[in-house]
């Protein structure tokens, strides 16, 4: 069996690669962003529409606080934070913009 190799295909194939690229370092989970001796804090991105509590990254923030402070941890408060816009199209000169909503969560190790 022959492998066509048109060029066609190929800008397809690379179409793919990079597409698929992009995606994946769009999906930017739970993160550290402030660590004191005693506690800091987390944020992670959430959907308006699904909300804070329901968000599949909230257990990567709750998980984060674990690992710093395994005797316990409080919430000292939390809330939405700065969020970043990025681009949802990874075509070059393409207008659509995308807000990514971010929550945060400051925490207190006991």
């Amino acid at each position: 069996m022959l492998y066509d190799k048109s060029p066609m295909k190929r800008w397809s194939s690379w179409t793919v690669l990079a597409v698929s690229l992009v995606l994946a370092s769009c999906g930017e989970g739970a993160l550290l962003v402030k660590d004191n001796v005693d506690g800091g804090v987390v944020v992670y991105p959430y959907r308006a529409e699904q909300g804070t509590l329901l968000s599949s990254f909230r257990k990567e923030a709750v998980r984060l606080m674990e690992q710093k402070c395994p005797g316990g941890y409080a919430i000292v408060r939390e809330g939405e934070t700065k969020g970043r816009l990025r681009q949802a199209s990874p075509v070059a000169g393409s207008s659509d913009v995308v807000e990514e909503r971010r929550w945060g969560i400051q925490f207190q190790c006991k």
